[in-house]
């Protein structure tokens, strides 16, 4: 048997040291980590195969360890970049070259100076701009707990300038946890932001049935200023990650004390997923309840399943190093840290797969992310992982 976890390519990521204390050496790979057999042979000039002809037939998952970091969230990369970015929760966003394998000592952007970096707030997400390749966006908690989307200019395709802040989205915090999470852009150029309810528990604050507040739901933000922000969807408790795929959205929502979910539904405005009327496919705390007018979950994951207690989503797989798996969306979990998958199809979740066994479990999965090239990454609380194929020789 062999692990590839670059395809074609080969890439063997190693771990580098960090100038900010964000990363360690390491030389060796922990029990469930293996490292990429050798290239396969290549030929010159052009060719018709496809990875199915290519490479051989898929075995199975494994873990390999890219580093040792200090709370990564996320990966986040423009399609067949060789740069990578890893955004950490602290307030410092660093680069991996997928050529050479290393993570550079010199951090892209540093903003830990305006982060709020406790529990479930800090540096939460990164977005890119999808036409303009010298613009980004983070979300992150400011030091008064609100909640700050924010626009950054590149100055080098490694180096952001930290100074060129350019606030476009602002909103109070009434606790310090269901904060949300993920920015992402919808195919027509609006950013999406997921917030959570507000906080504490039960809904306290009443907003996730509210129509007329922006927390609970996802946010539609007009980067160039030229509408307001709206609420685009609702009934939701803590969408700590969502992932846009194929005019589809998969959000997997927090739950509360029983039961974690993930919904899938058409890219649109309008949505209400039920909370706090429904936690995951159950009626909440005893409440009447009706199907009508809620956008159900397709998957739930309840609290006496393997340790389960805060759903991490996730990133519907389309890349071609393990190609098998084409449109399957991949979730964990923060306690149990499982890595399980499935497939939408007409409406259901088909192909439900857990993969935990063949890749181990690591301390406290919050994130997911795609490079460049295709690979996938599992972040936790004190690692970063690719997600690499189990093949035959």
């Amino acid at each position: 048997m062999r692990r590839i976890g670059a395809s074609l390519l080969a890439l063997v990521l190693v771990a580098c040291s960090s100038g900010d204390g964000n990363s360690t050496t390491s030389t060796s790979s922990p029990a469930t980590t293996t490292t990429a057999g050798p290239a396969p042979t290549t030929t010159t000039g052009p060719t018709t195969s496809t990875p199915e002809q290519t490479i051989p037939p898929l075995q199975g998952l494994s873990y390999q360890k890219v580093a040792d970091l200090r709370f990564p969230v996320q990966v986040v990369a423009r399609p067949g970049s060789m740069l990578a970015f890893i955004v950490l929760k602290g307030g410092v966003i660093r680069a991996l070259d997928l050529g050479t394998g290393t993570i550079a000592d010199e951090p892209v952007l540093d903003i830990s100076d305006r982060v709020r970096d406790s529990g479930e707030q800090g540096l939460l997400a990164m977005a890119l701009h999808p036409t303009d390749d010298a613009r980004l966006f983070l979300h992150y908690s400011g030091r008064d707990g609100r909640t700050v989307v924010s626009e950054f200019r590149f100055v080098a395709p490694d180096a952001a300038d930290p100074d060129g802040e350019r606030v476009i989205f602002e909103h109070a915090q009434p606790a310090p946890n269901h904060n949300g999470g993920m920015i992402e852009f919808t195919p027509d150029g609006r950013l999406l932001l997921g917030l959570g309810d507000g906080g504490a528990s039960n809904d306290r604050f009443g907003n996730g049935q509210n129509p007329d507040t922006l927390l609970g739901g996802l946010v539609e933000l007009d980067v160039d200023g030229d509408t307001a922000p709206r609420l685009y969807a609702m009934g939701l408790r803590n969408p700590w990650r969502f992932w846009i795929d194929e005019g589809l959205i998969y959000i997997a929502d927090v739950g509360q004390n029983q039961y974690e979910e993930v919904s899938v539904a058409p890219l649109q405005p309008g949505h209400n997923f039920g909370w706090p009327v429904w936690e995951g496919l159950h009626c909440f705390q005893g409440r009447g309840c009706d199907e009508e007018g809620f956008v159900m979950p397709v998957h739930e994951v309840s609290h006496g399943d393997a340790g389960t207690c805060s759903i991490t989503g996730g990133v519907v797989y389309r890349g071609e190093h393990l190609y098998e798996l084409d449109g399957h969306f991949f979730f964990s979990d923060y306690c149990g840290s499982y890595l399980r998958s499935f497939r939408y199809d007409d409406g259901q979740a088909v192909d439900v797969t857990d993969w935990t066994d063949q890749v181990g479990r690591v301390n406290g999965v919050v994130g997911f992310g795609l490079d460049g090239i295709g690979q996938m990454y599992v972040a936790a609380t004190d690692a970063l992982y690719r997600v690499v194929g189990i093949r035959d020789d």
